[in-house]
């Protein structure tokens, strides 16, 4: 018999914690999700219906065995839906509650144990007996034999070239979902960053401050580009492109590779192209070393994630009115300094002309999306993990060392028997574990493993009695 505890509230902790329920019997599943609400996370928690899924809804879901589609979950709150529409992050927020409390009840009526905490989790311990105790809340313990962390995104630091009277000012958000803490209507909103979560953010502050002057900055100044309104044929060469980029010995030769995909195709959508290399993303990321990992950071990353994780038809026309309207401009700058009690005056190095100039901000917001850096984070429970050796950050700050399989390395290489994470941890080994169809396959896959464990152990130790 042995206990689990996963750690973490959001989407890839409910799916963790949901495919254990249905499979694991060999002990108690202790589901430790700290004060939020049960299976949202940051990416599901927003209440705007301007904050859409860049999904479809017909590739949505929670577990792998689902007792309800989301399409129709979602039917009962908007009517009729279709497959192909990108619907409210919100709503899909609401159908995680629902599954995991399916997945509950179900648990309750098979005598399945399981108990979830409120509370946050603090340190884990090796323990000399074997397994783990894990600090949750003030001082109470559980004792574990396994540990699944799926703790999502970390809480954004604020860039190095923030001063710190920034900062106290009030003036500069670091959290581009909590707008409502500020009251006064701004005349001009500069938001750091031009992906998925800036433009979130520039729709909801769009709305709230309908006469305010838009700014958006990034070093490239590149939005996501925009998903077909409808499914899009596969591209029939997909097969032998992807053989041919598991082959390639560089960065450089699967960026040619890919191009020669796209002229060879000129009649076919590059987006289909890009999405039917899905299956081999980590295979090509895996395949390479450090070195060449950073050379695609420094070089490719910012091209790879616009075309790879693209916004819905909606939130681009969006974008695209508010740009023709010129409440929006966009700048690809870097921010040399932000400063200021109020507005604040933010310095900018613009890409093409490597001219400096000063622009001033009544509202500054942060919106550069997913932080994997914990080594310079301010987790508690991932610098205990780090200070103890439990686990080691990935060179490129990426999450952490790890595995295929998830299981995390400790300082010397080895793997940390029973310490597994899945979702956003996992990006200097995955590269794409982010979106739900990773993350609930990564949560399928390590349940199975982990029950199938424990029911070979119950056999070994049945045999070996005398």
């Amino acid at each position: 018999m042995g206990d689990i505890a996963v750690i973490g509230g959001g989407a890839a902790g409910a799916a963790a914690f949901g495919e254990l329920l249905s499979r694991y019997d060999a002990g108690t599943v202790h589901w430790i999700v700290g004060p939020q609400e049960l299976g949202r996370g940051v990416a599901y928690a927003t209440r705007d219906d301007r904050h859409l899924l860049n999904v479809r809804a017909a590739g949505m879901g929670v577990f792998h065995e689902h007792a309800e589609d989301f399409i129709q979950h979602a039917a009962r709150q908007l009517g009729q839906v279709k497959g192909t529409d990108f619907l409210p992050r919100r709503i899909f927020g609401d159908f995680i509650q629902a599954q995991v409390g399916a997945r509950i009840d179900a648990a309750r009526r098979l005598g399945r144990s399981f108990r979830i905490y409120p509370e946050s989790a603090q340190h884990i311990v090796v323990r000399d007996e074997g397994g783990y105790a894990v600090r949750i809340g003030g001082e109470r313990w559980l004792e574990v034999t396994q540990v699944v962390l799926a703790v999502g995104s970390l809480a954004q630091r604020p860039l190095r070239t923030v001063s710190s009277q920034a900062l106290d000012s009030g003036a500069y958000a670091l959290d581009p979902w909590r707008l409502e803490r500020h009251t006064s209507a701004p005349r001009r909103v500069l938001v750091i960053g031009t992906g998925l979560t800036a433009v979130d953010t520039l729709l909801s502050v769009a709305e709230r401050w309908p006469h305010a002057e838009l700014v958006a900055v990034s070093r490239h100044g590149l939005w996501p580009f925009t998903h077909s309104p409808l499914p899009l044929s596969s591209y029939a060469g997909q097969e032998a492109l992807n053989r041919d980029l598991l082959a390639c010995d560089s960065v450089a030769a699967m960026v040619r590779r890919v191009r020669q995909a796209f002229d060879d195709a000129e009649e076919h959508d590059w987006r289909s192209i890009i999405d039917g290399m899905r299956p081999v993303n980590a295979l090509l990321w895996q395949r390479l070393g450090d070195a060449r990992r950073r050379q695609f950071l420094r070089h490719v990353r910012w091209v790879w994630e616009s075309s790879r994780h693209r916004m819905a038809p909606a939130s681009g026309q969006a974008i695209h009115q508010l740009l023709e309207e010129g409440r929006l401009q966009v700048r690809a700058a870097r921010v040399l300094a932000v400063d200021g009690a109020g507005p604040l005056q933010v310095t900018l190095r613009e890409r093409a002309t490597q001219l400096v100039s000063t622009l001033g901000a009544d509202l500054v917001i942060q919106a550069t999306g997913l932080d994997t850096a914990i080594a310079y984070g301010e987790h508690e429970l991932l610098a205990r993990l780090l200070n103890d050796s439990l686990a080691v950050a990935d060179p490129l700050q990426l999450g952490v060392l790890a595995r295929a399989d998830g299981q995390l390395l400790g300082a010397h290489g080895e793997p940390q028997r029973g310490l597994f994470a899945i979702g956003s941890l996992l990006r200097g080994n995955l590269w794409e574990c982010t979106a739900m169809p990773e993350i609930r396959a990564a949560a399928h896959q390590l349940a199975v493993r982990l029950s199938d464990a424990a029911v070979a152990t119950s056999r070994d130790n049945v045999q070996d009695m005398p």
